[in-house]
């Protein structure tokens, strides 16, 4: 191809000429590719996966690319960073080779936190590692979140990943919501701050451009405030549910989020009841909230994509992912695409039935021109990214980026920042550093605590102790309830017993994960000195117990008193505990 004969190719020419050229060219079933977002996984070796993924529904890279003309995919798998950019340039030469050489567009999930999950992102421990972002909201410094999200941005795009499926804008309103822990908080202004900072660190200057990660800020218009504090990932909790009557609220965090430049925008998959113009329906097929509020409203033309399956059902780890068409399950595949592209929806997530938009097409339940709309929308997004010009990476680049100490380190550092001293009774902490202190622990690394202290294998023996736990969650028998943990925020009565009968033989430090807000009232009332993370490696928690570093930390949310008061809470309300415990902002220092 050369640049005279196919003008979109040429990069001196304006974007919205390269646009209308492709588009021009492209046939119905080239279009009805670029509308599908789907999943994809690497093979040993970084190989194009040759053999289709049953245990996570993915089909062939040849099959997806040049049998369906998809063109955007989310990586799934992969921990060596040479062999994801070893994958990604064979995908982008798959895909040169096809008759308009479109590029691929490869997003993730998450990958940076230190939770992993298959269904909202797995952590690769060869890349930086920082806190989950209540992490970052526990720090509350709007250049950290900048910061975090250019390093995300760095290691991303040496991998040639150029779309991140993030940031959660979500408010966590409801302190059982299993997606908290990838949200800023509580704190709508705090939420937004951090958005907007994190989408500009992704965007790297002022406009998106070839060395930008695009964000695609979830999930519209706030996922916060399920029934019950459930998930929609459980078909068997569909709803969301305001009876503060705060919707509008839960919008602040996006609003500052298009302000700061973010082009995509992923629904989340509930159905809200109760709102005043919307329809009782998935936000993905939701008229009112997509077209009317978001694009209306909020005046964005950026990308629309709906979270992962709401069309088809797939797999998932083995396991059945039903399809999330919540309100609209009576109606057939087709029929659903065709409410959520009458809604506004330009792309979706997981799915990949191509064939279905050609038939909508030339069935005429849906004009060619519309498919068009969404299609200049992702071709625009291509051609900002540099996709165009900037096909392949260097592996071995990627490997000197990847996890290089600078960034580890920077990590590290946000680790410490985060860590929120909530108790610190008799001034325990922090304890004497190197001196030999007899130290009994669980849930740490023994041979790291010896860096410490003189570590002991019975609290008979110890002056302190060191006691990690995580906070609490219902074990349903689901693989679900593995990847989302909901359920009761109270420790089980057996825990409690136990912290109570180490502290009362010894001075008691509980250092407790804070993945949600747990009920932390009878272990603090045994404990001597409480610490949160909200994601830290071992050697983070003892630098501050030991007084390597300050704590620096603050609660990003309530922590409720009862799981009583978390009961009576409305969920779209914000520190609408009765009587928590320790309220947003709570911190101690020495």
């Amino acid at each position: 191809m050369n640049h005279s004969t196919h003008p979109y190719l040429d990069p001196e020419l304006p974007v919205e000429r390269r646009v209308a050229d492709l588009l021009a060219r492209m046939t119905l079933e080239e279009k009805a590719g670029q509308l599908f977002h789907t999943a994809n996984t690497l093979a040993p070796g970084g190989e194009l996966l040759a053999v289709p993924d049953a245990a996570n529904g993915v089909r062939t890279a040849h099959e997806l690319v040049v049998g369906r003309h998809i063109t955007h995919f989310n990586l799934l798998n992969g921990t060596d960073p040479y062999e994801i950019a070893l994958w990604h340039n064979r995908l982008q030469d798959l895909a040169a080779d096809t008759r308009l050489g479109i590029p691929v567009t490869v997003s993730t999930d998450p990958r940076h936190g230190m939770f992993s999950s298959p269904a909202a992102g797995q952590a690769i421990e060869r890349l930086s590692r920082w806190p989950e972002h209540t992490g970052i909201g526990a720090i509350g410094d709007v250049r950290l979140a900048e910061e975090y999200g250019d390093v995300v941005r760095r290691e991303y795009t040496a991998l040639g990943i150029r779309v991140a499926l993030g940031p959660m804008a979500d408010l966590f309103t409801d302190p059982r919501w299993s997606r908290g822990y990838g949200t800023f908080g509580e704190d709508p202004v705090t939420v937004a701050n951090m958005t907007a900072a994190f989408i500009r660190g992704l965007r790297g200057g002022d406009t998106l451009g070839a060395g930008s990660v695009a964000a695609m800020v979830k999930h519209f218009p706030g996922g916060g405030p399920q029934l019950g504090g459930e998930d929609a990932h459980d078909p068997a909790h569909r709803e969301q549910v305001y009876p503060g009557g705060l919707s509008r609220l839960h919008e602040l965090p996006f609003d500052a989020a298009f302000r700061a430049g973010a082009t995509q925008v992923m629904t989340y998959y509930g159905m809200p009841l109760a709102v005043p113009g919307w329809e009782e329906v998935g936000f993905a097929f939701n008229k009112p909230v997509v077209t009317d509020l978001l694009r209306g409203h909020y005046g964005f033309d950026g990308i629309v994509c709906t979270d992962w399956n709401v069309i088809e059902s797939t797999m998932l780890a083995g396991d059945v992912f039903d399809a999330h068409a919540y309100g609209l399950e009576e109606l057939t595949p087709a029929r659903r695409l065709a409410r959520a592209l009458d809604a506004g929806v330009d792309q979706f997530g997981g799915d990949d039935c191509t064939e279905l938009v050609v038939e909508l097409v030339r069935e005429g339940v849906v004009p060619e021109e519309r498919i068009d709309a969404s299609v200049r929308r992702l071709l625009r997004e291509k051609f900002r990214l540099g996709l165009f010009e900037r096909r392949r990476v260097d592996p071995e680049a990627a490997v000197r980026t990847v996890g290089s100490a600078p960034l580890r380190e920077a990590g590290r550092r946000a680790q410490r920042r985060s860590l929120v001293l909530v108790q610190n009774t008799d001034a325990l902490l922090p304890l004497s550093d190197g001196t030999g202190l007899r130290v009994y622990a669980e849930g740490l690394d023994r041979e790291l605590v010896a860096a410490y202290g003189s570590p002991v294998t019975d609290v008979a023996d110890a002056e302190v102790a060191v006691l990690r736990l995580r906070a609490p969650f219902e074990d349903r028998g689901t693989a679900l309830s593995d990847w989302f943990h909901g359920g009761s925020l109270d420790f089980p009565e057996e825990v409690v017993e136990h912290v109570g009968a180490v502290a009362a033989r010894v001075p008691t430090v509980v250092l407790v994960y804070l993945e949600r807000p747990a009920v932390l009232t009878e272990i603090a009332g045994a404990a001597t000195a409480v610490v949160g993370d909200f994601g830290a490696e071992d050697d983070a928690l003892l630098d501050l117990v030991f007084g390597r570093c300050a704590p620096e930390g603050r609660l990003p949310f309530d922590l409720p008193s009862s799981m009583k008061a978390v009961e009576e809470s409305r969920e779209d309300v914000p520190f609408d505990t009765r009587s928590p415990l320790h309220r947003f902002g709570h911190h101690l220092s020495y």
